[in-house]
Protein backbone atom coordinates (compact mmCIF):
# COMPACT_ATOMS: atom_id res chain seq x y z
CA UNK A 1 0.00 0.00 0.00
CA UNK A 2 2.97 1.93 0.98
CA UNK A 3 3.80 2.26 -2.94
CA UNK A 4 0.77 4.34 -4.23
CA UNK A 5 1.18 7.80 -3.79
CA UNK A 6 -1.29 10.42 -2.76
CA UNK A 7 -3.35 11.21 -5.38
CA UNK A 8 -5.12 14.55 -4.32
CA UNK A 9 -3.49 17.81 -4.66
CA UNK A 10 -4.88 20.91 -2.35
CA UNK A 11 -3.34 24.05 -3.29
CA UNK A 12 -4.32 27.34 -5.08
CA UNK A 13 -5.70 26.86 -8.52
CA UNK A 14 -3.61 23.36 -8.34
CA UNK A 15 -5.90 21.10 -11.02
CA UNK A 16 -7.41 17.97 -8.94
CA UNK A 17 -7.02 14.95 -10.16
CA UNK A 18 -10.79 14.24 -11.12
CA UNK A 19 -12.62 17.55 -12.49
CA UNK A 20 -15.89 16.73 -10.48
CA UNK A 21 -18.88 19.00 -11.67
CA UNK A 22 -19.26 22.31 -13.33
CA UNK A 23 -20.83 21.12 -16.69
CA UNK A 24 -23.35 23.57 -16.63
CA UNK A 25 -20.66 26.11 -16.66
CA UNK A 26 -18.74 24.91 -19.49
CA UNK A 27 -21.81 24.08 -20.97
CA UNK A 28 -22.17 28.26 -20.72
CA UNK A 29 -18.79 29.21 -21.86
CA UNK A 30 -19.31 26.83 -25.21
CA UNK A 31 -22.55 28.44 -26.08
CA UNK A 32 -20.35 32.00 -25.67
CA UNK A 33 -17.89 31.21 -28.28
CA UNK A 34 -19.98 30.66 -30.91
CA UNK A 35 -21.18 34.28 -30.73
CA UNK A 36 -20.16 35.60 -34.60
CA UNK A 37 -20.71 39.13 -32.97
CA UNK A 38 -19.18 39.26 -28.86
CA UNK A 39 -22.40 40.65 -26.97
CA UNK A 40 -21.45 38.87 -23.75
CA UNK A 41 -17.55 38.12 -21.95
CA UNK A 42 -17.52 36.02 -18.76
CA UNK A 43 -17.25 36.19 -15.03
CA UNK A 44 -16.19 33.18 -13.03
CA UNK A 45 -16.82 34.18 -9.76
CA UNK A 46 -16.95 32.37 -5.59
CA UNK A 47 -15.69 32.05 -2.67
CA UNK A 48 -11.77 31.03 -2.20
CA UNK A 49 -11.45 27.30 -2.56
CA UNK A 50 -14.68 26.48 -4.67
CA UNK A 51 -12.24 26.02 -8.02
CA UNK A 52 -12.49 29.19 -9.88
CA UNK A 53 -8.88 28.83 -11.19
CA UNK A 54 -9.64 24.93 -11.85
CA UNK A 55 -12.55 25.87 -14.09
CA UNK A 56 -10.75 28.81 -15.95
CA UNK A 57 -7.84 26.23 -16.68
CA UNK A 58 -10.42 23.95 -18.22
CA UNK A 59 -11.72 26.04 -20.45
CA UNK A 60 -8.63 27.01 -22.50
CA UNK A 61 -8.55 23.83 -24.47
CA UNK A 62 -12.08 23.84 -25.05
CA UNK A 63 -11.33 27.44 -26.60
CA UNK A 64 -8.07 26.37 -28.60
CA UNK A 65 -10.45 23.32 -29.75
CA UNK A 66 -12.83 25.56 -31.29
CA UNK A 67 -10.29 27.96 -32.73
CA UNK A 68 -10.11 31.14 -30.39
CA UNK A 69 -6.40 32.18 -29.62
CA UNK A 70 -6.11 32.19 -25.64
CA UNK A 71 -3.46 34.64 -23.57
CA UNK A 72 -3.79 35.89 -19.93
CA UNK A 73 -2.26 35.32 -16.62
CA UNK A 74 -2.91 36.33 -13.07
CA UNK A 75 -3.83 40.31 -12.49
CA UNK A 76 -1.37 41.50 -10.28
CA UNK A 77 -1.94 44.80 -7.89
CA UNK A 78 1.06 45.68 -9.91
CA UNK A 79 -0.55 45.73 -13.19
CA UNK A 80 -3.68 47.82 -11.63
CA UNK A 81 -2.42 50.21 -10.73
CA UNK A 82 -2.15 52.97 -13.91
CA UNK A 83 -3.71 53.04 -17.28
CA UNK A 84 -0.48 52.54 -18.87
CA UNK A 85 0.63 49.39 -16.29
CA UNK A 86 -2.84 48.02 -17.76
CA UNK A 87 -1.85 48.61 -21.04
CA UNK A 88 1.37 47.07 -20.92
CA UNK A 89 -0.31 43.93 -19.42
CA UNK A 90 -2.27 43.83 -22.36
CA UNK A 91 0.93 44.08 -24.81
CA UNK A 92 2.94 41.79 -23.08
CA UNK A 93 -0.13 39.14 -23.25
CA UNK A 94 -1.22 39.90 -26.89
CA UNK A 95 3.10 39.50 -27.62
CA UNK A 96 2.68 35.96 -26.82
CA UNK A 97 0.68 35.53 -30.01
CA UNK A 98 1.88 37.95 -32.14
CA UNK A 99 5.87 38.23 -31.73
CA UNK A 100 6.68 35.18 -34.70
CA UNK A 101 4.83 37.28 -37.20
CA UNK A 102 6.94 39.20 -39.50
CA UNK A 103 5.50 42.52 -40.71
CA UNK A 104 8.13 44.17 -41.89
CA UNK A 105 11.42 43.30 -43.49
CA UNK A 106 13.91 45.30 -45.33
CA UNK A 107 17.50 44.46 -46.43
CA UNK A 108 20.96 45.74 -44.86
CA UNK A 109 23.58 47.18 -47.85
CA UNK A 110 26.71 45.69 -48.78
CA UNK A 111 30.04 47.02 -47.17
CA UNK A 112 32.89 48.05 -49.71
CA UNK A 113 33.22 44.59 -52.60
CA UNK A 114 31.76 42.20 -49.83
CA UNK A 115 28.39 41.08 -50.19
CA UNK A 116 27.56 41.12 -46.26
CA UNK A 117 23.48 42.11 -46.49
CA UNK A 118 21.10 40.34 -44.17
CA UNK A 119 17.74 40.74 -44.40
CA UNK A 120 16.08 42.07 -41.33
CA UNK A 121 12.97 41.02 -40.02
CA UNK A 122 10.80 42.99 -37.45
CA UNK A 123 8.04 41.22 -35.55
CA UNK A 124 5.21 42.08 -33.70
CA UNK A 125 7.03 41.32 -30.54
CA UNK A 126 6.41 43.51 -27.06
CA UNK A 127 8.66 46.49 -28.16
CA UNK A 128 6.68 46.67 -31.23
CA UNK A 129 3.43 47.06 -29.45
CA UNK A 130 4.52 48.72 -27.03
CA UNK A 131 6.05 51.15 -29.58
CA UNK A 132 2.55 51.13 -31.34
CA UNK A 133 1.03 52.60 -27.81
CA UNK A 134 3.66 54.93 -27.40
CA UNK A 135 2.93 56.61 -31.24
CA UNK A 136 -0.88 56.25 -31.40
CA UNK A 137 -1.97 59.81 -30.54
CA UNK A 138 -5.02 60.44 -27.98
CA UNK A 139 -5.56 58.72 -24.58
CA UNK A 140 -5.02 55.51 -23.22
CA UNK A 141 -8.13 54.38 -24.11
CA UNK A 142 -7.47 55.10 -28.16
CA UNK A 143 -4.17 53.73 -27.47
CA UNK A 144 -4.30 50.52 -26.49
CA UNK A 145 -7.54 49.82 -29.17
CA UNK A 146 -4.97 50.68 -32.21
CA UNK A 147 -2.51 48.01 -30.52
CA UNK A 148 -5.78 45.20 -30.20
CA UNK A 149 -7.04 45.91 -33.69
CA UNK A 150 -3.43 46.24 -35.40
CA UNK A 151 -2.77 42.66 -33.70
CA UNK A 152 -6.18 41.37 -34.50
CA UNK A 153 -5.37 42.40 -38.30
CA UNK A 154 -2.26 40.59 -38.51
CA UNK A 155 -3.07 37.70 -36.72
CA UNK A 156 -6.29 37.14 -38.39
CA UNK A 157 -4.21 37.92 -41.93
CA UNK A 158 -1.62 35.31 -40.95
CA UNK A 159 -4.12 32.36 -39.78
CA UNK A 160 -6.84 32.55 -42.68
CA UNK A 161 -9.80 30.82 -41.36
CA UNK A 162 -8.04 29.27 -38.11
CA UNK A 163 -8.80 31.85 -35.91
CA UNK A 164 -12.15 33.05 -34.50
CA UNK A 165 -10.92 35.56 -32.00
CA UNK A 166 -8.72 36.03 -29.00
CA UNK A 167 -9.40 35.57 -25.33
CA UNK A 168 -8.33 37.51 -22.89
CA UNK A 169 -8.60 35.08 -19.79
CA UNK A 170 -7.41 36.80 -16.47
CA UNK A 171 -7.46 35.36 -12.67
CA UNK A 172 -7.32 37.73 -9.96
CA UNK A 173 -9.24 39.93 -11.76
CA UNK A 174 -10.72 41.18 -8.27
CA UNK A 175 -7.57 43.15 -8.09
CA UNK A 176 -9.01 45.44 -10.89
CA UNK A 177 -9.96 49.26 -9.69
CA UNK A 178 -10.04 52.38 -10.65
CA UNK A 179 -7.86 55.51 -8.50
CA UNK A 180 -9.93 58.12 -8.78
CA UNK A 181 -7.56 60.03 -6.58
CA UNK A 182 -4.78 59.51 -8.78
CA UNK A 183 -6.49 59.70 -11.81
CA UNK A 184 -5.74 56.42 -13.02
CA UNK A 185 -8.65 54.29 -14.45
CA UNK A 186 -7.14 50.93 -15.52
CA UNK A 187 -10.56 49.01 -14.70
CA UNK A 188 -12.36 51.51 -17.09
CA UNK A 189 -9.91 51.81 -19.81
CA UNK A 190 -10.74 47.57 -20.02
CA UNK A 191 -14.10 47.79 -19.92
CA UNK A 192 -14.07 50.88 -22.29
CA UNK A 193 -11.25 49.08 -24.80
CA UNK A 194 -13.27 46.13 -25.01
CA UNK A 195 -16.72 46.85 -25.34
CA UNK A 196 -15.09 49.63 -28.32
CA UNK A 197 -13.60 46.59 -29.74
CA UNK A 198 -16.77 44.24 -29.78
CA UNK A 199 -18.99 47.11 -31.42
CA UNK A 200 -16.71 46.78 -34.18
CA UNK A 201 -17.07 43.33 -34.71
CA UNK A 202 -13.90 42.72 -33.65
CA UNK A 203 -13.87 39.49 -31.94
CA UNK A 204 -12.16 39.85 -28.65
CA UNK A 205 -13.33 38.51 -25.51
CA UNK A 206 -12.79 39.04 -21.59
CA UNK A 207 -12.87 35.99 -19.37
CA UNK A 208 -12.65 37.13 -15.66
CA UNK A 209 -12.10 35.09 -12.73
CA UNK A 210 -12.27 36.52 -9.21
CA UNK A 211 -13.70 36.86 -5.45
CA UNK A 212 -17.59 38.03 -5.42
CA UNK A 213 -16.07 41.43 -4.88
CA UNK A 214 -15.30 41.53 -9.03
CA UNK A 215 -19.12 41.86 -10.51
CA UNK A 216 -19.66 44.90 -8.22
CA UNK A 217 -16.40 46.57 -9.26
CA UNK A 218 -17.30 46.21 -12.48
CA UNK A 219 -20.60 47.58 -12.44
CA UNK A 220 -19.73 50.09 -10.10
CA UNK A 221 -16.82 51.31 -13.10
CA UNK A 222 -19.25 51.36 -15.79
CA UNK A 223 -23.04 50.71 -15.80
CA UNK A 224 -23.01 48.71 -18.90
CA UNK A 225 -21.00 45.89 -17.45
CA UNK A 226 -24.13 44.19 -16.34
CA UNK A 227 -25.37 43.62 -19.95
CA UNK A 228 -21.45 43.01 -21.04
CA UNK A 229 -20.66 39.82 -18.73
CA UNK A 230 -22.14 36.60 -18.12
CA UNK A 231 -21.61 36.02 -14.88
CA UNK A 232 -20.95 32.37 -13.56
CA UNK A 233 -21.40 31.91 -9.96
CA UNK A 234 -19.88 29.25 -8.87
CA UNK A 235 -20.92 27.10 -5.50
CA UNK A 236 -20.04 24.10 -3.33
CA UNK A 237 -20.66 20.49 -5.43
CA UNK A 238 -23.33 18.45 -4.72
CA UNK A 239 -23.67 15.20 -2.71
CA UNK A 240 -22.93 13.38 -6.30
CA UNK A 241 -20.13 15.58 -7.25
CA UNK A 242 -18.61 15.36 -4.07
CA UNK A 243 -18.53 11.69 -4.04
CA UNK A 244 -17.33 11.62 -7.34
CA UNK A 245 -14.12 14.03 -6.49
CA UNK A 246 -13.80 11.84 -3.28
CA UNK A 247 -13.55 8.41 -5.40
CA UNK A 248 -12.48 8.74 -9.16
CA UNK A 249 -8.53 9.92 -7.91
CA UNK A 250 -8.77 6.39 -5.81
CA UNK A 251 -10.24 4.65 -8.99
CA UNK A 252 -8.17 5.98 -11.35
CA UNK A 253 -5.11 5.05 -9.99
CA UNK A 254 -6.69 2.01 -9.27
CA UNK A 255 -5.47 1.86 -5.40
CA UNK A 256 -6.27 -1.01 -3.53
CA UNK A 257 -7.63 1.33 -0.80
CA UNK A 258 -11.39 1.81 -0.38
CA UNK A 259 -13.52 4.27 1.55
CA UNK A 260 -16.49 3.55 3.44
CA UNK A 261 -19.87 5.09 2.66
CA UNK A 262 -19.58 6.32 6.24
CA UNK A 263 -16.03 7.90 5.85
CA UNK A 264 -17.02 9.48 2.34
CA UNK A 265 -20.45 10.98 3.92
CA UNK A 266 -18.04 12.13 6.83
CA UNK A 267 -15.45 13.65 4.28
CA UNK A 268 -18.79 15.27 2.39
CA UNK A 269 -19.92 16.95 5.60
CA UNK A 270 -16.58 18.39 6.56
CA UNK A 271 -15.68 20.17 3.24
CA UNK A 272 -19.14 21.26 2.81
CA UNK A 273 -18.55 20.62 -0.91
CA UNK A 274 -16.18 22.79 -1.48
CA UNK A 275 -13.12 21.74 -3.87
CA UNK A 276 -10.23 22.47 -1.93
CA UNK A 277 -11.34 21.34 1.20
CA UNK A 278 -12.23 17.78 -0.21
CA UNK A 279 -8.79 18.09 -1.90
CA UNK A 280 -7.27 18.91 1.61
CA UNK A 281 -9.06 16.29 3.31
CA UNK A 282 -8.58 13.23 1.43
CA UNK A 283 -5.07 14.20 1.39
CA UNK A 284 -5.07 13.66 5.28
CA UNK A 285 -7.44 10.46 5.28
CA UNK A 286 -5.39 9.27 2.26
CA UNK A 287 -2.55 9.18 4.48
CA UNK A 288 -3.88 8.60 7.35
CA UNK A 289 -5.65 4.88 5.64
CA UNK A 290 -2.72 4.09 4.21
CA UNK A 291 -0.33 4.20 7.99
CA UNK A 292 -3.34 2.19 9.72
CA UNK A 293 -3.64 -0.54 6.88
CA UNK A 294 -0.11 -1.05 6.99
CA UNK A 295 0.50 -0.97 10.82
CA UNK A 296 -3.20 -3.32 10.72
CA UNK A 297 -5.64 -0.93 11.92
CA UNK A 298 -9.29 0.26 11.46
CA UNK A 299 -9.00 2.96 9.30
CA UNK A 300 -11.37 5.81 10.09
CA UNK A 301 -11.85 9.38 9.18
CA UNK A 302 -9.45 11.47 12.06
CA UNK A 303 -12.08 14.09 12.24
CA UNK A 304 -10.45 16.41 15.07
CA UNK A 305 -7.07 15.96 13.78
CA UNK A 306 -8.07 17.50 10.19
CA UNK A 307 -10.16 20.18 11.47
CA UNK A 308 -6.98 20.99 13.58
CA UNK A 309 -4.81 20.95 10.90
CA UNK A 310 -7.39 23.34 8.34
CA UNK A 311 -7.67 25.24 11.04
CA UNK A 312 -4.44 26.17 11.47
CA UNK A 313 -3.49 25.91 7.67
CA UNK A 314 -6.44 28.05 6.13
CA UNK A 315 -8.67 29.68 8.70
CA UNK A 316 -5.56 31.07 11.38
CA UNK A 317 -4.18 33.25 9.31
CA UNK A 318 -7.35 35.01 8.15
CA UNK A 319 -9.17 34.79 12.15
CA UNK A 320 -5.88 37.00 12.99
CA UNK A 321 -7.09 40.19 10.89
CA UNK A 322 -10.44 40.49 12.68
CA UNK A 323 -10.20 42.81 16.36
CA UNK A 324 -11.94 41.01 19.48
CA UNK A 325 -14.52 43.31 18.71
CA UNK A 326 -15.03 41.92 15.26
CA UNK A 327 -14.85 38.56 16.17
CA UNK A 328 -17.86 39.30 18.65
CA UNK A 329 -19.51 40.31 15.75
CA UNK A 330 -18.97 37.62 13.45
CA UNK A 331 -19.85 35.12 16.24
CA UNK A 332 -23.19 36.42 16.31
CA UNK A 333 -23.10 35.77 12.06
CA UNK A 334 -21.75 32.31 12.96
CA UNK A 335 -25.16 31.76 15.14
CA UNK A 336 -27.36 33.47 12.43
CA UNK A 337 -29.58 30.39 11.08
CA UNK A 338 -28.49 31.03 7.87
CA UNK A 339 -25.01 32.47 7.12
CA UNK A 340 -25.33 32.29 3.30
CA UNK A 341 -26.91 35.57 3.30
CA UNK A 342 -27.42 37.89 6.11
CA UNK A 343 -28.38 41.64 6.97
CA UNK A 344 -27.31 44.27 8.69
CA UNK A 345 -30.65 44.05 10.73
CA UNK A 346 -30.79 40.14 11.07
CA UNK A 347 -26.88 40.39 12.75
CA UNK A 348 -27.83 43.23 14.95
CA UNK A 349 -31.35 41.99 16.20
CA UNK A 350 -29.15 38.41 16.99
CA UNK A 351 -26.72 40.48 19.29
CA UNK A 352 -29.30 41.15 21.73
CA UNK A 353 -29.35 37.28 22.30
CA UNK A 354 -25.94 36.75 23.32
CA UNK A 355 -24.08 40.02 23.82
CA UNK A 356 -24.47 42.34 26.66
CA UNK A 357 -23.41 45.02 24.60
CA UNK A 358 -25.36 44.91 21.70
CA UNK A 359 -24.65 46.42 18.04
CA UNK A 360 -26.88 48.94 16.71
CA UNK A 361 -27.36 49.22 12.78
CA UNK A 362 -24.82 51.69 12.38
CA UNK A 363 -22.18 50.17 14.51
CA UNK A 364 -22.53 46.54 12.36
CA UNK A 365 -23.00 48.25 9.07
CA UNK A 366 -19.54 50.60 9.66
CA UNK A 367 -17.90 47.19 11.03
CA UNK A 368 -19.06 45.30 7.82
CA UNK A 369 -17.51 47.71 5.45
CA UNK A 370 -14.05 47.17 7.32
CA UNK A 371 -14.75 43.31 7.11
CA UNK A 372 -14.99 43.39 3.54
CA UNK A 373 -11.76 45.72 2.97
CA UNK A 374 -10.03 42.66 5.29
CA UNK A 375 -11.58 40.00 2.87
CA UNK A 376 -13.56 38.46 5.84
CA UNK A 377 -17.16 39.19 4.13
CA UNK A 378 -18.44 40.78 1.05
CA UNK A 379 -22.07 42.13 0.16
CA UNK A 380 -23.64 40.64 -2.57
CA UNK A 381 -25.80 42.35 -5.17
CA UNK A 382 -29.04 41.95 -3.88
CA UNK A 383 -27.34 44.19 -0.79
CA UNK A 384 -27.03 41.50 1.87
CA UNK A 385 -23.68 40.17 2.69
CA UNK A 386 -22.12 36.58 2.81
CA UNK A 387 -18.97 34.92 4.69
CA UNK A 388 -16.11 35.67 2.02
CA UNK A 389 -14.45 32.37 3.13
CA UNK A 390 -16.11 29.51 3.06
CA UNK A 391 -16.90 27.48 6.18
CA UNK A 392 -15.85 30.50 8.35
CA UNK A 393 -18.83 30.23 10.80
CA UNK A 394 -17.90 26.51 11.48
CA UNK A 395 -14.58 27.28 11.94
CA UNK A 396 -15.99 30.49 14.76
CA UNK A 397 -17.61 28.25 16.46
CA UNK A 398 -14.88 25.95 17.27
CA UNK A 399 -13.01 28.60 18.25
CA UNK A 400 -15.30 29.80 20.62
CA UNK A 401 -15.78 26.71 22.18
CA UNK A 402 -12.28 26.13 22.36
CA UNK A 403 -12.16 29.94 24.58
CA UNK A 404 -15.08 29.90 26.73
CA UNK A 405 -16.65 26.46 26.66
CA UNK A 406 -19.90 25.25 25.15
CA UNK A 407 -21.94 25.67 28.53
CA UNK A 408 -21.47 29.38 28.65
CA UNK A 409 -21.26 29.89 24.49
CA UNK A 410 -20.79 33.77 23.60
Amino acid sequence: MANFSNPFRPGAGHTPPYLAGRSTERKEFLKLLEQRIILENVVITGLRGVGKTVLLDSLKPMAIEKKWLWIGTDLSESACISEDSMATRLCADLSIISSSIVVQSHKTQSIGFTNNSEIINKTLDFNTLLEIYKSTPGLSLDKIKKVIEITWKTVSQASGDQVNGIIFAYDEAQNLSDQAKKEQYPLSLLLDAFQSLQKQNIPVMLVLTGLPTLFPKLVESRTFSERMFRVLFLKSLNAKESKEAILKPIETENCPLKLSNESVDTIIKMSGGYPYFIQFICREVYDSFIQKIDNGENATVPVNEIEQKLDTDFFAGRWAKATDRQRELLAVVAELDCTDEFSVQEVSEKSKDFLSKAFGNSNVSQMFNTLISQGLIFKNRHGKYSFAVPLLDRYIRRENLKQIGSENYL
